[in-house]
């Protein structure tokens, strides 16, 4: 029997939001076609927007629908540089953080190589806390040249939550625009766009019970971006092509179940959550739990096994039928430490000795209880084996 610990890397299709999609699918019709086909279509497109915008707390115009998470952040990240440069040249400065998302750290390095960007990296403590001082010192000293700030809400890797408003009200003495890769933090905790000052959010489907390939940019209905994509006056002018009315349907069926049950599901999990994390360290002493317990996802444990990697363990772990990850599913098999963890100033064995474990809506206490069964066995055969690969020359 498998046992699925993997949640942050996808989340199973409800089995209402697959019907739905498969139900939308059969329909015939262009949503910007003018004839009946097509707006029965286009009707099924704004319903979803509609639904999407109720369960994100935004304005059903701000909803621009993409294929996921990394083009949403793509989108935000150079749309918001672009516009601000065009708009002011001194605006070349993005200020983001090295414990994000790759989605966001590549198109930063994409704009500082090809576009002459300047990027600061916000430091992060050893739980993996920004340091909102520095921020703010430096907002007081070079806030004319800040394009925008990229801040995730919640760490995908470790599921440290960032205090999102406490940016958003830094940045707004500025009026300097934030966006957020809310990926995995939507649908799992508290995520109001209307509450919480931001430019931009970057949310997606899969991540929440829905299907793979659609996401959407909660887009400031004040804000201006450049678009990516050109050949067609689609989703606000910024994103071309023809809109994916079923996806959307889904997603927005998957998103008002996930904020429907957030409260609920959210205090289960963390109590599993938290039964995981006591029962790990009573039976392995090598675990260290990274980060804060008190402000991290309420699904995710993350730990650091001394001595042991990483990947070894994903190995031995799943040889035992358990599934989980040693972090971004996107970063999967590539040889390297954790840069999360690098960037909370872990060492390199320690950051190619962790284990992501992150709980969802079959999770149950006996899945608990088979990874803590398991996990001693993977970490004598870990051990023995020892950390082949430290970056060391």
């Amino acid at each position: 029997m498998t046992i699925y610990l993997d949640y942050a890397a996808t989340t199973p299709i409800r089995p209402e939001v697959l019907e739905c999609y498969v139900e939308n699918l059969k329909t015939l019709g262009n949503p910007s076609s003018v004839h009946s086909a097509g707006q029965k279509v286009r009707r099924a497109l704004e319903e979803a927007r509609e639904e999407l915008a109720s369960s994100v707390n935004c304005d059903r115009n701000e909803v621009i629908f993409t294929a996921g998470g990394t083009e949403s952040n793509n989108l935000a990240i150079k749309g918001l540089f672009w516009k601000q440069r065009d708009s002011d040249s001194k605006k070349n400065l993005i200020i983001s953080a090295g414990t994000e998302h790759h989605a966001v750290i590549d198109p930063i390095e994409w704009l500082e190589q090809h576009e002459g960007a300047e990027v600061i990296w916000l430091k992060v403590n050893s739980d993996g806390a920004l340091d909102f001082q520095e921020l703010e010192t430096l907002l007081e000293l070079r806030s004319q040249e800040v394009a925008l700030i990229s801040l995730m809400w919640a760490n995908n890797e470790t599921g440290i939550i960032t205090d999102i408003k406490k940016v958003t009200e830094l940045a707004s003495n500025y009026s300097i625009p934030v966006h957020s890769d809310a990926v995995a933090a939507f649908g799992h905790i508290e995520t109001s766009f209307k509450n919480s000052g931001l430019t931009a959010m970057s949310i997606s489907a899969h991540k929440v019970g829905g299907p793979v390939g659609v996401g959407a940019l909660i887009v400031a209905r004040s804000a201006k971006l450049v678009s990516l994509t050109h050949g067609g006056g689609q989703e606000r002018g910024l994103r071309a092509g023809t809109m994916n009315a079923p996806a959307a349907k889904a997603f927005a069926l998957a998103a008002s179940k996930a904020i429907e049950e957030l409260h609920a599901e959210s205090a289960r999990l963390q109590a599993l959550r938290d039964s995981l994390i006591s029962k790990v360290q009573a039976s392995a002493p090598n675990a260290k739990l990274t980060g804060g317990a008190s402000f991290r996802m309420p699904h995710n444990a993350h730990f650091i096994f001394e001595g042991c990697s990483g990947d070894s363990l994903l190995f031995l772990l799943d040889q035992q039928g358990i599934e989980v990850s040693t972090g971004s599913a996107c970063q999967a098999g590539v040889n390297g430490p954790s840069h999360v963890l690098v960037a909370m100033g872990r060492s390199i064995p320690e950051a190619y000795g962790c284990i992501r474990v992150t709980l969802g809506s079959d999770s149950t206490e006996d899945d608990v209880n088979a990874f803590v069964n398991a996990i001693p066995k993977a970490i004598e055969g870990a051990l023995k084996a020892g950390i082949v690969n430290t970056g060391a020359n």
